[in-house]
């Protein structure tokens, strides 16, 4: 079902008025763009407001929007800002799809669930339009700089090391920086929210939103499971027992290690001596280390996309500071 927007409020002329009529928004495109909240949104509307037009284009396909939902709906708060469209062509919904995923992976701030239903989205529209060929085009149209864009863009490398053999899976992988084997379990996941939004309307918004954050077997066994045991598998996505949130997750390795430092530096009966401190000094740096690894291995892009590079790199400054006073014969602050 293709809805149709209406307007009650503001002036425009008639030229603007017919096109503006004639843009439609399709359901399933818009719940492929991550929500944005409403901080966000009054932000965008105060950026557009200011430039007194909306300077990105409203992507389009047959008249049907597929990138600038959140423009157009404050084009129907404020329809004397003007603005422009840009037809793109494409071969179907499917390619649709996998552009928008595409291109909303440009956004900075997407969140890890976000972030893995896009990539999931993507892979799955591509294998359904192309059958899972590497000649899929994907977005032609990235701008590389809008003030207004509902978030930050980065470009993507296009066709770059490409060959013939690669996979949808492993382009994929390679362009988003993380495994095949994430982006297949992406597609899980993805057709898991899917089906658990068909079954109760909703959910997807909820689990894309943060507003509750199932682990995702959890949500991939909603796909997996007949259709009359859906309804009830999405509805237990709410329960608390499958939230990840306040779960007390396993003691890892750095844990115990900090744990244990914790407590030897906490008895005042231990003994203390130089090797147990360098003991206890090697265990720190050691764990410092492996947690740093473990969050690139998590997020590559960490060590990938140049903004979060250069803030990461922010970040090692004060261990580094740490060091060379140390070295230099200072006194560690």
């Amino acid at each position: 079902m293709v809805w149709q927007p209406s307007f009650t409020s503001g002036t425009m002329n008639h030229t603007q008025m017919k096109v503006i009529e004639m843009l439609k928004i399709d359901p399933e495109f818009a719940d492929q763009i991550p929500p944005i909240t409403e901080e966000e949104f009054q932000q965008l509307e105060a950026n557009i407001l200011s430039d007194g037009e909306v300077i990105n284009p409203i992507i389009i396909w047959n008249g049907v929007i597929v990138d600038g939902h959140n423009r157009f709906h404050i084009l129907e708060l404020h329809p004397e800002v003007t603005y422009r469209t840009f037809e793109k062509k494409f071969s179907d919904r499917s390619e649709v799809i996998a552009w928008i995923c595409k291109n909303q992976l440009g956004r900075r701030n997407l969140t890890s669930d976000q972030r893995t239903y896009l990539i999931g989205k993507q892979y799955r529209a591509e294998k359904s339009t192309r059958g899972g060929s590497t000649s899929f085009r994907g977005n032609q149209y990235v701008s590389s700089s809008d003030l207004q864009q509902e978030q930050p863009e980065r470009s993507i490398p296009q066709n770059e090391g490409m060959t013939t053999q690669e996979s949808t899976s492993e382009r994929i992988a390679r362009e988003n920086h993380v495994s095949h084997s994430y982006v297949e379990r992406a597609g899980q996941y993805s057709s898991g929210v899917d089906a658990a939004e068909e079954a109760v309307p909703g959910t997807r918004h909820e689990i894309l939103s943060g507003k509750i954050c199932p682990v995702h077997s959890a949500v991939q066994a909603v796909a997996q499971a007949p259709p009359e045991e859906r309804e009830a598998l999405a509805n237990h996505l709410r329960d608390p027992e499958v939230q990840r949130r306040g779960k007390k997750r396993p003691e890892s390795h750095e844990d115990r290690i900090m744990r244990k430092i914790a407590e030897d530096m906490d008895d005042p009966g231990g003994q203390i001596s130089g090797s147990s401190m360098l003991a206890t000094l090697h265990g720190v740096t050691s764990t410092m280390i492996r947690g740093c690894n473990r969050c690139f291995e998590m997020f590559p892009p960490l060590l990938t996309d140049a903004a979060y590079r250069e803030q990461v790199i922010a970040i090692m400054q004060e261990p580094k500071t740490y060091i060379i006073n140390l070295e230099t014969g200072g006194v560690p602050q």
